[in-house]
């Protein structure tokens, strides 16, 4: 692409709204900086090869224009759906973006109901930080007392800082790190928002982390106009402010100019002529019952804001992890997850540097390294993650051999908080591993599907010849007097407390190469910080205890299990102690025990 710097950018349509996106495309193409390549992105499931071809023709040196069919990631990510029907509407489509193009790190999405009469290239290049969206102001909420009444009563968010999501700067990095795509289905699960529905969501999840553009950048056709018309960038024709449906649209002599210039332009004309005065008042009634709807959601009792300072909201997806952890406990079921993991693809020899030798393999880990930081970073500042406190580790620092870390097995974070404990413990010429699932190397999705790649990880398999090469790798690095970590519960149960019986592949490793077992047991409390979830968010007390060694005088059997019995009543006295309560089961005490 002739070294220009690429600039990506999306719309959303069906083949009815093709049309003016058309006229919107146009209007930015003629606009634009020339010293930059674009990428134009038409996100969609149903688009018409008639017009898929009127559009393709715009493309020119510059410009190319290309069709993302959305249904085959909507079909991979199906068990995240809850409400299939949401994803049926374009507009839902802005929030797959950082997801399904896991190589981008920033991008604009824009409604086709705009035109761009400035330099898309200066939105682009907004210097986002860490925020999630750069985006201007909602109008309709600063301006109409209802609207903003609804923002502030029912979302908690001030109707000065609730932004327009018809033009955004998507931050795709900070979009995957934050996991707002998994925030959004939680949201489904627990509030079915039907005001301005995805806007209002992705409000809520943007929060605090949105660097406001100023208004030139999306000047909404409604009320009292914000700026100047001379320093308007985009015109966005919201509600029913469209000029293809009313002769007198303000600003619509802008639209009907780069139309003109369009293959749509006849068809658009006849869509304004035969636009009846029925379906007119029919706009006005739509207005007034969206008004109304406002209204109805501030004064219900049980909105989302009352509900969720009542504690009354949490996340259905959460409610039923929880129900079957319990349901688990009773029957015994502690080694089995209660969460899908992603399908297992099995991993061959040859796909896996064990000990990472490849040049390549050390690249791949280094810059992995360097967004784990940043992503550890981010979490511990915006108290996503809180450590609270280490207890023990001057355990881990006088440790002056390998070791097999122990941890309990409670949160994709948990291994972050052990990562800290290692850092703690400074052991700079001694490397920290963990051993991961299967499907987690091979199938895990975007941004944490490259972590669980290239960070030090060893991966199950269930390939024999694999697993023989994982084998040597661990014994490997354990002689060399490195650290891995392997969770010995073997599942999974997202914030349970107690410790679960454990299985001996951990304590067989430490046996066989006469290496100790480093007991980790993290407690938890609940702190003052509300998840979007309708949890509160958990500060960690990492406990680290003193080693187990194994036995001289001992065979490697009878070593793992001394070690694995010693571990749990490790882990057990922790647990008994912290929570003032003893540990105790829902199901047979024995069997629980692994007795």
């Amino acid at each position: 692409m002739n070294n220009k710097e690429v600039i990506q950018i999306f719309y959303a349509c069906d083949d009815n709204f093709v049309k003016y996106t058309i006229v919107s495309m146009t209007s930015m193409m003629k606009n634009a900086n020339r010293d930059y390549q674009y990428v134009i992105h038409i996100l969609n499931t149903d688009i018409s090869e008639q017009m898929k071809e009127m559009v393709l023709a715009l493309a020119d040196d510059d410009f190319t224009v290309q069709f993302d069919d959305v249904g085959d990631y909507l079909y991979s990510i199906r068990d995240k759906l809850p409400i299939r029907d949401y994803y049926s509407h374009t507009t839902y489509f802005r929030l797959f973006i950082a997801e399904m193009f896991p190589d981008y790190d920033k991008a604009v999405y824009i409604d086709s109901d705009t035109i761009v009469k400035g330099d898309i290239s200066e939105l682009y290049m907004h210097d986002l930080g860490d925020n999630y969206v750069g985006a201007a102001n909602e109008q309709a909420m600063v301006q109409v007392d209802e609207y903003g009444t609804y923002v502030e009563r029912v979302l908690g968010i001030d109707r000065h800082h609730f932004f327009n999501a018809g033009v955004l700067l998507i931050n795709c990095e900070q979009f995957r790190k934050n996991q707002v795509l998994d925030k959004f289905v939680q949201l489904l699960h627990m509030y079915d928002f039907v005001v301005t529905q995805d806007e209002d969501y992705l409000n809520l999840i943007c929060k605090d982390k949105v660097l406001w553009v100023g208004q030139k950048w999306n000047t909404e056709v409604f009320g009292e106009i914000p700026c100047s018309e001379e320093e308007i960038c985009i015109f966005h024709y919201i509600m029913v402010s469209k000029p293809w449906h009313y002769e007198d649209c303000r600003f619509g002599d802008y639209f009907w100019e780069y139309a003109k210039d369009t293959k749509v332009y006849d068809a658009l004309r006849r869509e304004l002529a035969e636009y009846t005065d029925e379906e007119r008042r029919e706009d006005a009634d739509s207005c007034d019952r969206l008004l109304a709807t406002a209204v109805a959601e501030t004064n219900k009792e049980n909105n989302y804001y009352n509900m969720l300072k009542a504690g009354k909201l949490k996340a259905k997806d959460r409610l039923l992890v929880l129900e079957k952890i319990a349901q688990y406990e009773r029957e015994g079921r502690f080694d089995e997850d209660v969460e899908e993991d992603p399908p297992t693809k099995e991993l061959q020899p040859e796909d896996i540097d064990y000990l990472r030798k490849k040049a390549s393999s050390k690249i791949k880990k280094r810059f992995a390294y360097t967004m784990a930081r940043r992503f550890l970073n981010n979490i511990l500042e915006t108290r996503q993650m809180i450590v609270k406190e280490i207890i023990g580790i001057e355990h881990f620092k006088n440790l002056d051999s390998g070791a097999i870390i122990t941890c309990n097995h409670f949160n994709a974070f948990d291994s972050f908080a052990i990562q800290m404990v290692y850092e703690a413990a400074d052991h700079p010429k001694r490397g920290f591993y963990r051993v991961i699932r299967e499907g987690n190397y091979t199938n895990f999705p975007g941004f944490y599907g490259m972590l669980m790649r290239n960070c030090n990880t060893l991966p199950l398999s269930a390939n024999p010849k694999t697993m023989r090469k994982f084998i040597e790798a661990v014994d490997t690095l354990l002689k060399s007097g490195n650290f891995v970590l392997v969770y010995p519960e073997q599942s999974m149960w997202w914030n349970y407390r107690k410790p679960k019986p454990l299985k001996k592949g951990a304590f067989t490793f430490a046996a066989q190469n006469r290496v100790p077992v480093l007991p980790c047991f993290i407690t938890m409390e609940d702190s003052d910080i509300l998840g979007t979830d309708g949890f509160y968010v958990q500060e960690y007390t990492i406990h680290v205890s003193e080693p187990i060694y194994p036995d001289p005088a001992k065979s490697k059997g009878e070593n793992a299990e001394m070690m694995r019995q010693k571990n749990f009543e490790v882990w057990k006295q922790i647990y008994e102690q912290t929570y003032g309560q003893p540990l105790e089961y829902s199901c047979d005490a024995q069997k629980a025990a692994g007795k």
